[in-house]
């Protein structure tokens, strides 16, 4: 079947006024319509990312709480994380900080 016998079946259909209007409408809406399927795409995409990004932080949360309970229960605990992450001293010690490279 070639090109002409194709284009020669093709061509009562291209005539008929409801495929012309199914096929405009079927191009109106994919690509020149406010919620064309091209933006629904995009916005599928970024629905999936807010998700990824949404469990991440849920766990995020879950972790600093555990960690905030455990700070609060014990006194020796919170004055580890300080020394840790704050560099904070007794009067009488020095800090070495000792940078990884």
């Amino acid at each position: 079947m070639g090109f002409k016998d194709l284009f020669r079946l093709s061509m009562p259909l291209l005539r008929n006024r409801y495929v012309i209007t199914f096929l405009a409408f079927i191009v109106w809406v994919g690509f020149f319509d406010q919620n064309n399927l091209v933006e629904r795409h995009e916005l599928s995409g970024r629905i999936n990312e807010l998700e990824r990004q949404k469990i991440h932080y849920q766990n995020e949360i879950i972790n600093n709480t555990q960690r905030i309970e455990e700070l609060q229960s014990n006194p020796d605990n919170l004055e580890k994380f300080a020394r840790e992450q704050y560099l904070m001293k007794k009067p009488d010690e020095d800090i070495f900080v000792v940078i990884e490279k």
